[in-house]
This record gives C-alpha cells, sequence and structure tokens, in this order.
C-alpha cells in the first residue's frame, strides 16, 4: 500500500513501529511534484502522537485490525477487565487506550475493542452517552440558552450544561468530546 492509500483507523509500521491512523489528509501533486499524504499517527508502543508529511508513493506496511465484541466487567487500578462472552477470557486493556471515557464504564456494557497483534489499541465507544445529572445548580428560566452551568455527573465527570437541567435528569453526551447535546428521551416523558 501506499501513503497516498492511507485511511483512518487503519493500522501501520512505519520505520519499525506500530502505529494507528487518527487523521489522514491526501494533497495532490501538480506537475512532476508528487503528492503528499499529512498524517496525524498514534504510537501504539509508546501512546504518543506523531504528524508528518509522507510522499504519496512511499511504501507502507499495513497491520491487520482485529475487531472483539467484548463485555465491560471492572476496573482495577490502571486497567479495565473486559471479557469475551463466547470463551470468558478476561482480557485487560490499560485505561490510557481508552482515554477520558473510560470514566463512563459500566459493568455489562458491550463495546468493540480493536487488536493489533494482540494487543488492544482502542475502545470504540458509541457515538452518545446518556449519563445522569448528579448534581448542579438549581435551573434558571429566565437566563438566555447561551448561557452554561457547571454541572457533575454521577461517574464524578464535571461538564457544562444549558440552565435549563437539574439535578437528576438523564441527558446525553457526545462521547467524543464529552459536550451536553440534548435531554435523553425518557419513557416517563
Amino acid at each position: 500500500m501506499t501513503a497516498s492509500q492511507l485511511r483512518i483507523g487503519m493500522a501501520i509500521r512505519y520505520e519499525g513501529q506500530p502505529f494507528k491512523v487518527v487523521a489522514c489528509e491526501y494533497h495532490p501533486g501538480q506537475g512532476k511534484m508528487g503528492g503528499q499524504a499529512h498524517v496525524r499517527l498514534k504510537n501504539l508502543a509508546t501512546g504518543t502522537f506523531w504528524e508528518h508529511s509522507l510522499r504519496a508513493e512511499l511504501k507502507i506496511e499495513t497491520l491487520a485490525v482485529e475487531k472483539q465484541s467484548l463485555e465491560f466487567l471492572y476496573s482495577d487500578g490502571d486497567l479495565c477487565y473486559f471479557m469475551n462472552p463466547e470463551s470468558f477470557d478476561q482480557i485487560p486493556v490499560p485505561s490510557d487506550v481508552i482515554g477520558q471515557q473510560a470514566k463512563f464504564l459500566e459493568p455489562q456494557m458491550r463495546l468493540t475493542v480493536e487488536f493489533v497483534e494482540g494487543q488492544p489499541i482502542s475502545v470504540i465507544f458509541p457515538d452518545v452517552i446518556e449519563v445522569r445529572i448528579a448534581d448542579t445548580a438549581p435551573p434558571v428560566h429566565a437566563q438566555q440558552d447561551s448561557n452554561w452551568k457547571p454541572a457533575r455527573l454521577a461517574n464524578g465527570v464535571e461538564i457544562m450544561v444549558p440552565q435549563f437541567i437539574k439535578a437528576g435528569e438523564v441527558i446525553r453526551l457526545d462521547a467524543t468530546n464529552l459536550k451536553y447535546m440534548d435531554r435523553a428521551k425518557t419513557a416517563g416523558r
């Protein structure tokens, strides 16, 4: 495969190191100038990020990304344990591989875990997470909707929510950036 064929989510070996493609943008060249692929890579061995421009025709070794649907069991220190529901094997995943979403893991939650060469490289969360507001200031209805206030979620994470949200409500968050989207649709409403 050449650098011009790289896509987000792929795993590659570059300069002897395994990487996951986090961002990729191809810029075709003009005339005799060859194109370039601007990539942002996450080093799977160290967890660090690296941005680089690669010649479009550069040969890149791709690595197979295996996906497994696993069930979250529990966290212990810096490890989150998942179980394969078919084999009952327990698989530890470092919390730094999961990132800030690790705080939203709940027992029996089924998620896709990606592996490269037998090592977990990422946990794929749904795009939207429903969470309960544990504590926030009382709602203020006379304020503009553009005003935001801090709120603490049931898992201890602090986010910003609109003024009309009150404690005990269930809201929907964008799982990528942990930003308020809207109120959750509940059966009683």
